[in-house]
This record gives C-alpha cells, sequence and structure tokens, in this order.
C-alpha cells in the first residue's frame, strides 16, 4: 500500500491537540485541576475561602488549557520542518518505509509501540512522546479501512 501526502497546518495543530489531551498523565492533570477549581469556586461563593484560591485555580487552568491547545501544538508546528514536506509512504508486508525529497528511512513494524486514530490523522507511535502523523486526507475509504486492518493486525491499538 502506498500514499502521497503532505500536512496541513490547521490539521496538523488539531491532531496534536489529540496527542496531548490523549497523554494519561495530562488528561489526569487537567482533571485535578479541574476539580480544585471547582471546590474553590464552591469554596469562594460560600464564603468559606478568601478569593486567593479561586483565583489560583483559575489562572492554572487557564494558562494549562492555553498551553495544551495554542502553545505546545503552534511551536511543535513551526520547529518541525517535517510538516512542511511532501511525503511517499509505503505499507508494506515486513516494514514500513517514508520517502521524501530528502531521503527515505525504513521503519520495522516491531519499531511501533501503538497507534491510533483521530479524524484526520494515523498517530503512529514509537514512544509515548515520540510518534509520526499520517494524514487521512485524500485516502479513499477502501485504503483507510485497509490501512486501519493492517495498523490492528501489525500493531497494538492506543487507549484513548
Amino acid at each position: 500500500m502506498q500514499f502521497n501526502f503532505s500536512y496541513d497546518k490547521k490539521k496538523v495543530i488539531q491532531g496534536l491537540r489529540y496527542h496531548f489531551m490523549s497523554r494519561p498523565e495530562i488528561r489526569i492533570m487537567v482533571i485535578l485541576v479541574n476539580v480544585f477549581a471547582i471546590i474553590a469556586a464552591v469554596l469562594f461563593y460560600s464564603k468559606k475561602i478568601r478569593p486567593e484560591p479561586f483565583l489560583l485555580g483559575s489562572c492554572i487552568w487557564l494558562f494549562m488549557m492555553l498551553s495544551f491547545w495554542y502553545i505546545l501544538p503552534t511551536t511543535i508546528y513551526k520547529r518541525n520542518a517535517t510538516f512542511k514536506d511532501r511525503f511517499t509512504i509505503f505499507f508494506l508486508e515486513d516494514k514500513v518505509r517514508l520517502e521524501s525529497t530528502q531521503g527515505y528511512v525504513d521503519w520495522n513494524w516491531q519499531n511501533f509501540s501503538g497507534f491510533f486514530e483521530s479524524p484526520h490523522f494515523f498517530h503512529l507511535y514509537f514512544s509515548t512522546k515520540l510518534f509520526f502523523l499520517v494524514p487521512k486526507d485524500n485516502m479513499g475509504t477502501e485504503f483507510t479501512h485497509e490501512l486501519r486492518g493492517m495498523l490492528n493486525k501489525r500493531i497494538t491499538a492506543m487507549k484513548k
């Protein structure tokens, strides 16, 4: 199976958001900050605490959402030249080959630790923080279905 692609900035940033929000440590942190903010709001409105803890919780929540939703994805997109190149990816029986004008790289299926699918991408993970995005733009329905089947057969699907 062979597929040619390039990246769309808006979709890449959305795909990076999915990556960040799928991380268990970030999910736990979001839940804890939300619980803290809710408890601080309830205690503030019931006049049990001063406004500072409520404001602190609100500021932490706002900063965290800004960083995971805007700052980190945009920064990663700008720093990574990969998103500006054009690629051909080959899904073979024993490996995955990625080619560009810069050259090529071969990855054995065993190199991948997992994958998950978001609305615009297949996220192929080498480790918890190292991954490659394969866009689903211009992939036909049949190709997407075949690729999903191959990935399910060769790589462990990750929980979202």
